[in-house]
């Protein structure tokens, strides 16, 4: 078995967590339409911000022998406006204009936005390490429950969460795709 680590990003991780979050939209025409042909440089710039849904200090980093694999991203929910005001702003300067969409987290909720590893380095149980680490900083930072919303289409994605501990609590429709909302409780 190869040993995983998990450690906090840093502003050097911006490129990767773009890529994190490219892979976990998985729609290239959603990304286009949001951030432009050169969506992976807007979205860099967005992980290089500090106060953005996908800025470095809001992601964890995987990484099995010395290089990096994975990335989980999230943050407390009752910031979801003012990270959204932050990523619209570089959006903005980047693409000219911002997405109009509805809010898929709420306050009481540590939002987890978006996890993906590399897929030469799937079935290894790196997304697994990345969600224990993500729920222990967010159950030691004093929330009570984490949650996410996961595509519909994507059932090995909410087979990896549920065996996580990640319970069914409703579902949503976001960026056009049906999503399943999952949650998982602080069980203190």
């Amino acid at each position: 078995m190869t040993q995983i680590n998990t450690r906090p990003a840093t502003v050097k991780d911006a490129p990767f967590i773009a890529l994190v979050v490219a892979m976990a939209i998985h729609d290239e025409v959603t990304l286009h339409k949001y951030c432009g042909e050169d969506y992976l440089s807007v979205l860099t710039s967005v992980a290089r911000a500090e106060r953005t849904q996908y800025s470095w200090h809001n992601a964890i980093i995987a990484e099995c022998v010395g290089q990096v694999v994975g990335a989980v991203v999230g943050y407390d929910g009752a910031r979801l406006k003012e990270l959204r005001n932050g990523t619209f702003a570089v959006l903005r300067e980047c693409v000219g204009g911002v997405p109009n969409m509805v809010d898929e987290t709420e306050a009481g909720e540590y939002y987890l936005d978006s996890l993906a590893v590399l897929p030469e380095y799937r079935g290894k149980g790196i997304g697994a390490c990345l969600l224990h680490a993500f729920c222990e900083r967010a159950f030691s930072e004093g929330a009570e429950r984490v949650g996410l919303i996961v595509d519909i289409d994507n059932p090995n994605a909410e087979k990896l969460y549920v065996a996580q501990g990640f319970e069914y609590v409703g579902e949503r429709i976001f960026l056009g795709h049906q999503m399943r909302h999952l949650q998982k409780c602080n069980k203190k």
